[in-house]
């Protein structure tokens, strides 16, 4: 079974608080999602053609794990969480599963 992957991207409209968005996903929310959801690996990046725009990316063994995370308890606590502290970041949110891999790394 392929890994897959879970995306979500935040639009984070007001740059005056992009940093304190940044601070707050790095040191509490994605620690705190990687426990949750087990994920093998998670990242984040924020997008240079759009400065608003904020993906987090976490990799699960297969789209068993992946599907008992989007239907547990966990994410909704995670989701509240952020609702609560971000009510004006709007976000989506998609699946993904690796179709192939290339590369020499």
């Amino acid at each position: 079974m392929p890994p897959a992957y879970f995306v979500v991207r935040a639009i984070v409209s007001d740059p005056a608080s992009r940093a304190a968005f940044d601070d707050w996903y790095r040191s509490e929310h994605l620690p705190d999602a990687v426990k949750a959801f087990g994920v093998n690996k998670a990242w984040r990046f924020w997008s240079l053609s759009d400065p608003a725009l904020h993906q987090a990316t976490y990799e699960f063994a297969d789209r068993a794990a992946l599907d008992r995370t989007v239907n547990s308890e966990a994410i909704k606590v995670l989701v509240a969480e952020f609702n609560r502290c971000w009510p004006d970041v709007t976000r989506t949110r998609e699946i993904f599963e690796l179709a192939e891999e290339f590369g020499t790394r």
